[in-house]
């Protein structure tokens, strides 16, 4: 049994009725560099082709700018796997991402690693 707001693709018993990097077929190299507190968001340009669920649920949920990690969180897929997917609809131009702006080109700004520590101590 599916379960609620998962579809076809997901069963409570079995896990993921489809493996996958068969979602993004075999490929494991994006074709865009995207890290993964980069924000991505729809352009509103109706990609062409052939896109798999996997991709329009993607594309449905960056409707507005959401991060990379979250987007595979959402789609329970690895992250490798949601960052070819995430660059295939870059190609086609119905995505667009920036770099996040809590970085200003320091990946290791100390606030956020305080925040990140912060969020992981109220988890445990």
């Amino acid at each position: 049994m599916a379960a609620v707001g998962d579809g076809p693709w997901l069963d409570e018993a079995a896990g993921r009725l489809v493996r996958p990097f068969t979602v993004s077929n075999g490929r494991t190299r994006p074709t865009v560099a995207l890290d993964l507190m980069s924000q991505v968001m729809a352009t509103g340009t109706t990609p062409f082709g052939y896109l798999g669920p996997e991709h329009t649920q993607a594309l449905d949920l960056c409707r507005v700018p959401v991060p990379v990690a979250e987007v595979a969180a959402r789609l329970r897929l690895p992250v490798a796997v949601t960052k070819v997917l995430l660059s295939d609809l870059f190609d086609c131009g119905a995505l667009t991402a920036k770099p996040p702006a809590s970085f200003h080109h320091t990946p290791t700004d100390r606030a956020l690693l305080e925040a990140v520590l912060d969020g992981l101590r109220r988890q445990l």
